[in-house]
């Protein structure tokens, strides 16, 4: 494929983007940059919340996932949803009723300023790692698609990535990125919807084949009850979408941001209501677009990539399918890896000045300009963790990125659940030896049980949780 035609659709794809920046933004104020002048409407949210929770890690990794793991992943589908309800009713509320900016402010009101920054700082150390991960692998497609075929080297391919980022959402922020999600997401879902229709007329199959061809495949498999030692195990896999509900959204600024936006809370609820049950489907398209494509693969003898990531870029630009797939496939996979990494950048700015530095004690004319270097030295943060990712990586992003969150999302499901369901005051001082201590005392037990899978992550909220119980105050 022609990459200056690619380019040229890329460059098509952000004109679109830029121009939508431009009327969004011509509000600079922080209010408008941190929490949209709290009046987006829900539905718009709750659409747009669609592409930022699946990003390019879901368009690529997700379907490449199938070989391994066949449909497992929709048992961790189902957590999320009843973990998405949970925060509906317990931590919107009280955020709401704060009138919170950032949600780690809560820690501060509840145990003290060490457990308040220490919060900020498991946030900012697991967003930046996510972040960075959905960034490198939108860089190497574009680097595979594009830029290998003109010998530019990967660190340009990258610092082009995040400028385009910074470009459009430097100015107000939330209040922008609220309306280019809802594009992104529109993007992402009609590409994937066209690749796998255009896969399937491949294999001359109509709609209710298709179905009966997955359903018959090996790949279809969604519950497994048999062995509690595999990892793919309905239990563990449930109740670790649960908890990483919790903790990846109602614990996570990048997505509370959003939901703090809104008008009132009860449109927040209504918001996170129907992402929900929108997202069940959402995934379950992504599985099975994965499951049409092993399948194509065998149908037309197609070598198996041996990095399974690679599997859907392989397809749609080496397949022989028309070019339109390759094409569509570029623009997909920016369009979702852009709708979580521009909200993941401005969600950082946010803490970052709020709760790290406190920028509020400065005037509101010097707190913009505060915002605006925040937000280029955060972007540099992230070219250097993207850089060092690349050099280390050696498995799938999609398990990279849950492993790392049941290190780092861990010490707040724990800090969260103690100031929730108990009164107890704890030793302040002490929360950030915890916030180590935890995590590090999970490693271990994870190199020590091969077996456990994502349930680390309640494993690390409970140590936390019971640390924090020794910790009490007479």
């Amino acid at each position: 494929m022609n990459p200056s035609v690619i380019l040229t659709c890329i460059l098509i794809y952000f004109t679109i983007l830029f121009i939508v920046s431009y009327f969004t933004s011509r509000n600079d104020s922080n209010e408008a940059f941190f929490l949209g002048n709290r009046n987006s409407p829900w539905y718009i949210v709750a659409y747009g919340m669609i592409g930022t929770t699946l990003s390019g890690i879901t368009f690529i990794s997700v379907p490449g996932w199938v070989e391994s793991s066949q449909f497992s992943y929709m048992q961790m589908v189902f957590g999320f949803f009843f973990g998405y309800q949970i925060i509906a009713r317990l931590l919107l509320p009280l955020y709401y009723k704060l009138g919170l900016t950032s949600i780690y402010t809560y820690l501060e009101d509840r145990f003290g300023k060490f457990s308040y920054k220490s919060g900020s700082i498991c946030f900012l150390i697991s967003r930046t790692i996510g972040a960075s991960f959905r960034l490198y692998l939108i860089a190497s497609v574009l680097q595979f698609a594009i830029f290998d075929s003109w010998n530019f080297p990967f660190f340009l391919t990258v610092i082009i990535t995040l400028s385009l980022i910074w470009i459009y959402t430097y100015r107000s922020g939330i209040k922008t990125i609220i309306w280019t999600d809802t594009l992104q997401t529109t993007f992402m879902l009609a590409t994937v919807l066209i690749i796998a229709i255009s896969v399937s007329r491949s294999l001359e199959l109509n709609f209710s084949q298709v179905i009966d061809t997955i359903q018959s495949s090996s790949y279809s498999k969604v519950f497994f009850f048999d062995d509690f030692g595999d990892q793919k195990h309905f239990l563990k896999q449930f109740l670790s979408g649960v908890f990483m509900a919790i903790v990846m959204t109602g614990l996570d600024q990048d997505q509370m941001q959003k939901n703090l936006s809104c008008k009132n809370l009860g449109e927040a609820k209504k918001n996170m209501f129907v992402f929900s049950t929108i997202l069940i489907v959402v995934d379950l398209l992504f599985l099975s677009l994965g499951a049409l494509l092993y399948i194509y693969s065998s149908e037309i003898g197609l070598a198996i990539p041996s990095d399974a990531d690679m599997l859907f870029p392989n397809i749609a630009l080496n397949s022989g399918l028309p070019e339109y797939v390759g094409i569509l496939f570029i623009i997909g996979i920016i369009a979702a890896a852009y709708s979580s990494a521009d909200s993941a950048l401005t969600s950082l700015t946010t803490s970052f000045c709020v709760d790290i530095i406190d920028f509020k004690k400065y005037n509101s004319e010097k707190q913009v300009f505060v915002r605006k270097y925040s937000h280029l030295l955060l972007s540099l943060v992230l070219l250097a963790v993207i850089l060092l990712f690349r050099s280390i990586n050696d498995q799938s992003v999609i398990k990279s990125l849950f492993t790392v969150a049941g290190y780092t999302y861990g010490p707040l499901l724990g800090l969260y659940s103690f100031g929730m369901f108990t009164k107890i005051n704890i030793r302040d001082k002490l929360v950030p030896l915890i916030c180590i201590v935890s995590p590090v005392i999970c490693y271990f037990i994870k190199m020590r049980f091969s077996s456990i899978g994502f349930e680390l992550l309640i494993i690390n909220g409970l140590i936390t949780f019971l640390l924090l119980l020794i910790c009490r105050k007479n």
